[in-house]
């Protein structure tokens, strides 16, 4: 099968009534430009060849149009001409996008019986033509700079990250090569509550799923810490439960779920009190709790609930703060701390913490002031962004561990990314169809929650493994649905494998 990864542009080649037009209309309907349809938009008929200047100029303009926004184009014609093969990588290669060739190498015999089932047939010697320059034409697009040529098959539109690669390494391999990197883990998080039932069935359903994950082999559940919906994730109005009630709510229905926040903003509480919620919660769960903390970034809910929103420097100087004081107060005795911004005469917390030393993660990856704050001080981070971005903020990580004189090794990766896992191919695009909000279509919705089978998600979570993250944490769009948990167990499984 051809993964065609999701923006790209799609080159079709092949001699008139090679199939091209019944492949692009079976594999990738939504995305096909036609040299025929434009030349009977700006001439008399498809075949009006008098009319070609206009409908190739037409069709790049549209083809420009559709790469600016990031939509996968297929670009339904001879494709035989190099000039036209070279302006369409260059408009691709401008805007970000990837350029593959697909090659319709049609036996002689069969090219002609199949423009003999034309409704309006090629002429003999024109086929005769093109395939007296075909063998030329085909080595030259193999030899050509395209991303990849591929020949006609069965194909699916895909993630980018989830495209696999020649030399792309299992899970496994990974971990063989780095015996000594940490045993790569999987975490659940739920960004969102509006969940069918609404609020009087949302505890019910909240263990339900928490218990699930467990059963999957999730080690960590994570939500967010926001008390209003963020604009990312729906409306202001949509229902949103207090993070650290939510994870007592979970602890108690579980019992190796390790719970946290991505992230609590460090503006929110009062750092001392923060310090008492994580330490009860840790003894009331048994010592599963991990402590994420960020800078806080939604001005608007701070603004509507009455909070201050400090400048980011001022934010920076109480996080760096809060991470000096946070394990002072799970700490014994109570000794008074004095930071830059942060003053609490007594850090006595009882009963302290299970465990010895609570895991602290900074969200974030801000190359100059973030990772250097988790070189200093953290236990963990979390990054976003695909696998060449994570691999480049690692070692961003492990320059500043070398300057604190810190092992990264102590230092957790997780990286956190929305997925939405199907059986099949077909599934995949009945999810994409059921979870896709209004107005968005489903190759942006398919990048969005980066969908796939558990086959590719599988390839796409080797990527993050080799850039160095030790932690996948997921959302899932219908993790309502019974069987997303199971999917997501199935991968994890497969990974372990």
């Amino acid at each position: 099968m051809i993964e065609i990864p999701s923006p790209c542009l799609v080159v079709l080649v092949g001699p008139a009534g090679s199939g091209k037009t019944t492949w692009a209309n079976e594999h990738l309907p939504e995305h096909v430009v036609s040299s025929d349809d434009l030349r009977r938009l700006v001439g008399e008929a498809d075949n009006d060849l008098r009319a070609s200047a206009d409908a190739f100029a037409v069709l790049d303009d549209v083809v420009a149009r559709r790469l600016r926004r990031k939509l996968t184009t297929v670009i339904d014609s001879l494709g035989t001409d190099p000039a036209r093969r070279e302006t369409w990588r260059r408009m691709a290669a401008d805007h970000g996008v990837a350029c593959i060739a697909v090659v319709f190498d049609v036996p002689a015999a069969q090219l002609r019986r199949q423009n003999a089932d034309r409704a309006k047939r090629v002429p003999d010697d024109v086929i005769r033509r093109q395939l007296a320059e075909w063998a030329t034409v085909v080595a030259t697009v193999r030899a050509e700079a395209f991303d990849a040529v591929h020949d006609a098959e069965v194909a699916a539109l895909v993630p980018r990250s989830m495209t696999a690669r020649a030399k792309s390494a299992t899970v496994a391999e990974v971990a063989a090569a780095a015996p000594d990197a940490r045993r790569l883990t999987f975490g659940l998080q739920l960004p969102q509550f509006t969940w069918p039932g609404g609020p009087p069935e949302m505890g019910e359903r909240l263990r339900s799923i928490a218990v699930r994950a467990e059963a999957a082999g999730c080690r960590s559940l994570w939500v967010m810490d926001h008390f209003r919906q963020i604009p990312m994730m729906g409306p202001a109005w949509a229902d949103m439960l207090e993070s650290w009630t939510t994870l007592a709510h979970v602890a108690a229905c579980t019992s190796t779920l390790r719970l946290g926040t991505l992230v609590t903003g460090i503006t929110y509480r009062n750092v001392a009190h923060l310090a008492k919620i994580v330490a009860t919660l840790d003894v009331l769960s048994g010592g599963r709790v991990d402590c994420g903390i960020g800078l806080g970034w939604f001005e608007d809910e701070h603004r509507a609930w009455g909070w201050s929103f400090p400048a980011r420097r001022e934010r920076y100087a109480l996080l760096e703060d809060a991470l000096q004081l946070l394990p002072r107060m799970w700490g014994p005795g109570g000794k008074p701390f004095d930071g830059a911004v942060l003053h609490v005469p007594d850090t006595s917390c009882y009963p302290r913490p299970l465990q010895a030393h609570v895991p602290i993660m900074v969200g974030g990856s801000g190359e100059r002031r973030t990772l250097a704050l988790v070189a200093r001080y953290a236990d963990a981070c979390n990054l976003f962004g695909d696998p060449d971005v994570v691999a480049h903020k690692v070692q961003v990580l492990r320059q500043h561990c070398a300057r604190f004189e810190r092992d990264p090794a102590e230092i957790s990766v997780s990286h956190l990314s929305t997925v939405l896992i199907g059986d099949d191919p077909a599934h995949v695009r009945a999810l994409v169809d059921s979870t896709r909000p209004p107005k968005v279509s489903a190759e942006r919705h398919t990048r969005a929650v980066n969908a796939g089978t558990v086959e590719q998600h599988v390839a796409r979570v080797a990527r993050y493994s080799e850039a160095g993250v030790d932690q996948i944490i997921v959302s899932l769009p219908d993790v309502a649905d019974d069987g997303a948990v199971e999917r997501l167990g199935r991968l994890i499984s497969a990974c372990a494998g």
